[in-house]
């Protein structure tokens, strides 16, 4: 059975940077792809960003294109989510998500194609 664990959350000012990581527990993460999801209170889950399993297809929500970058070390079973220029709207818990079909879809960033959720790791931008 799969498992995701979020880490690299915290509090950081507008305008800084931050990169998290999802780490997998399977011995082969190069089977999933990977999606990140993000939900602030009282509002639904959206997608952020996703990544095929090889690393060659990528894809981002308008509202984070030109300041995320997803990335993937399937040696090292992890993925992660590099964020800059970050904005208080960008407040959220932040989750990882697999998909054990692998190929990139242009639906990846809805997250009913995701069987295995992390935890999440809470994200917050603010002065």
């Amino acid at each position: 059975q799969l498992q995701l664990v979020e880490s690299g959350g915290g509090l950081v000012q507008p305008g800084g940077s931050l990169k998290l990581s999802c780490a997998a527990s399977a011995f082969a993460l190069d089977y999933y792809a990977i999606g990140w999801f993000r939900q602030a209170p009282g509002k639904e889950r959206e997608g952020v960003s996703c990544i095929n399993n090889s690393g060659g297809n990528t894809n981002y929500a308008d509202s984070v294109k030109g300041r995320f970058t997803i990335s993937r070390d399937n040696a090292k079973r992890t993925v992660y989510l590099q964020m800059s220029s970050l904005k208080p709207e960008d407040t959220a818990v932040y989750f990882c998500a697999a998909d054990p079909r692998g190929l990139y879809r242009s639906s990846c960033l809805n997250h009913q194609e995701y069987r295995y959720w992390g935890q999440g790791t809470q994200v917050t931008v603010s002065s």
